[in-house]
């Protein structure tokens, strides 16, 4: 058998130690963007994201956009929080909550999707993506450690006791999109043909939209 030729990835350490940010659009970034762009009719009225507004303004049409953070030093926040002890944020408050690459370092994951479905208004829809393979964050570069990966038999589990069924799972990536965002290459690196393909034993991320009855 003829040795596959892996060029510049045989190597033991990344290309980037960033997820590829230093070299161009990190390649779970594009599948959420993909993700937010089909669901974008979700992202309207009185929207919460976390960290800042980004997504909501790229890719929405909200009335009003809060920020959720545990960090209060962040300039953008308006809503202090740890989302899995949220108890401060009044209920059916929200018409969209946006929860991107946020779920993998909240240890108390149940009260975390469970407050989220709190503070939606019936008929609110929660958009989240969640990582399938990526690499570890070191305990310094987060706030409290970060400690899970998911596939699409957990995340449909996770949120269908919370919300029922109507819950859509939708898997991104491949394995050759895995190996190369595991590695540091950036969106750019691939070609569209080979970011596009879906093979869910290979989620680089696992995406949700959950809606509250």
């Amino acid at each position: 058998m003829r040795p596959i030729l892996l060029a510049g990835l045989r190597r033991t350490t990344p290309l980037s130690d960033r997820w590829g940010y230093d070299r161009g659009q990190p390649i779970d970034r594009y599948y959420i963007e993909r993700f937010l762009d089909e669901y974008r009719g979700d992202i309207r009225g009185h929207v919460l994201e976390v960290k800042d507004d980004a997504y909501t303004r790229q890719f929405g049409d909200a009335i009003r956009a809060d920020v959720l953070d545990i960090d209060p030093g962040n300039a953008r926040v308006t809503i202090v929080a740890d989302l899995a002890a949220a108890n401060a944020i009044e209920e059916n408050r929200f018409t969209c909550f946006v929860l991107t690459q946020t779920l993998q370092y909240v240890y108390n994951l149940r009260a975390a999707v469970e407050h989220a479905h709190r503070i939606l208004q019936p008929g609110g829809v929660l958009l989240v993506t969640l990582p399938g393979v990526s690499r570890v964050t070191c305990e310094s570069d987060a706030v409290h450690g970060d400690y899970w990966r998911f596939t699409r038999d957990s995340a449909a589990l996770l949120f269908r006791e919370v919300f029922g069924d109507d819950v859509t799972i939708r898997t991104y990536g491949n394995v050759f999109a895995a190996i190369a965002f595991l590695t540091g290459m950036a969106r750019e690196e691939l070609t569209e043909k080979e970011l596009d393909v879906h093979d869910e034993r290979f989620p680089v991320i696992v995406a949700v939209r959950a809606r509250k009855r």
